[in-house]
């Protein structure tokens, strides 16, 4: 049976992205990303803000573009999986659980505010981490041709107007 690991946030930067290089050359970034939900308190009526911090990771070409266009505020779009982990407290001593989102897509939300060019809104721009193999697309399917009209049999609504308003 196969099993699935995958999440998908919406959320705002709470800082510019860390970008290092491991010893392989190999870029790596580390972002926050907020997600916020809003509820209203059954007993006071008034709105309750929750949100929420989750640490995310690019790696390779992606961590470049995350270090180049993603900046503390930004709306982002990620997708990746989870990785858990453990550590140490070198202050404490405690062992402490860690939870990641190792990203493997990457969406700018928003305007295009800071990247060259003038404030025309829409979306940013989208980018993904190369697959391990090259996936073919399927073939677009195509409609059947419609049959001529002569060699369509008579339905007995060929003389109904097409003042059909929907």
């Amino acid at each position: 049976m196969a099993s699935v690991n995958k999440v998908i946030l919406v959320g705002n930067c709470g800082r510019d992205p860390e970008i290092r290089y491991l010893p392989s050359g190999q870029a790596v970034a580390n972002v926050s990303v907020a997600t916020s939900s809003r509820r209203k308190d059954r007993n006071s009526g008034e709105t309750i803000e929750d949100t929420q911090w989750h640490r995310v990771t690019f790696y390779d070409r992606l961590a470049e573009i995350a270090g180049e266009y993603v900046k503390k505020g930004r709306p982002i779009y990620v997708e990746g999986r989870l990785k858990y982990g453990t550590y140490v407290d070198k202050a404490t001593g405690v062992e402490k659980n860690t939870v990641d989102i190792i990203a493997t897509e990457l969406q700018l939300l928003g305007g295009r505010e800071g990247m060259g060019g003038g404030d025309e809104g829409g979306g940013g721009g989208g980018y993904s981490r190369p697959a391990a193999a090259p996936r073919q697309a399927p073939a677009p399917r195509q409609a059947p041709a419609p049959a001529p009209a002569a060699a369509r049999p008579a339905s007995g609504f060929d003389d109904m107007d097409d003042d059909i308003p929907f």
